[in-house]
């Protein structure tokens, strides 16, 4: 299997996992959504390993921490994030790019209570979903602020933690759709450039 990389770079050729390993990975993913989904991402790994049905040691060695499991189980979600990204990418201007990819990482992070606080983390994850959405916000910055409509000051970095901002104000939202995109104009009100 690949895995992407970064731009410019042969992408990294993992290792076929045994049948019993990569069964064990697909059972942990499964009952990790399963649980986060009832109680949120602070529940205890243990939890998610019973749940599995494996032991705790063999969550680990799959995913050495809590963010290494967030990363892997929304790969899927950042790559489907990245690819309707790009498609919409002729249709948006710039700045409405970015508005768009800000409004769909924050609806993302919201699968799950208490994901908010490790979205920066999260992306950071090294699996092609990850990769693929964070080169995808940084190409949308770099595209609008050569347009001169986001300031050059501004990084992908604040995008995230606008979006971790954004995320952790709408957790008990009644509407959280309206509440979102309003909170997102205000932020790209802020970073246009006049």
């Amino acid at each position: 299997m690949q895995v992407a990389t970064k731009k410019n770079q042969q992408p990294v050729t993992e290792a076929p996992l045994r049948a019993d390993a990569r069964l064990n990975r697909e059972r942990i993913l499964a009952a990790a959504e399963q649980v986060f989904l009832e109680r949120g991402v602070d529940v205890s790994l243990e939890d998610v390993a019973k749940r599995a049905k494996v032991g705790i040691g063999t969550l680990y060695r799959r995913f050495p921490t809590r963010e290494a499991l967030l990363s892997a189980m929304y790969s899927d979600r950042f790559l489907a994030l990245a690819e309707a990204s790009r498609a919409r990418d002729d249709k948006l201007s710039p700045r409405d790019s970015v508005r768009a990819y800000l409004e769909d990482l924050v609806t993302q992070t919201n699968v799950f209570a208490g994901l908010e606080a490790s979205l920066g983390t999260v992306l950071r994850g090294d699996t092609p979903g990850c990769h693929a959405s964070s080169e995808e916000g940084r190409r949308l910055m770099h595209r609008a602020q050569k347009a001169g409509v986001i300031r050059r000051d501004v990084t992908f970095e604040d995008l995230v933690c606008v979006a971790t901002a954004i995320s952790l104000a709408i957790a008990d939202s009644k509407s959280p759709k309206a509440r979102i995109k309003h909170l997102v104009s205000v932020f790209l009100d802020g970073v246009t450039t006049r």
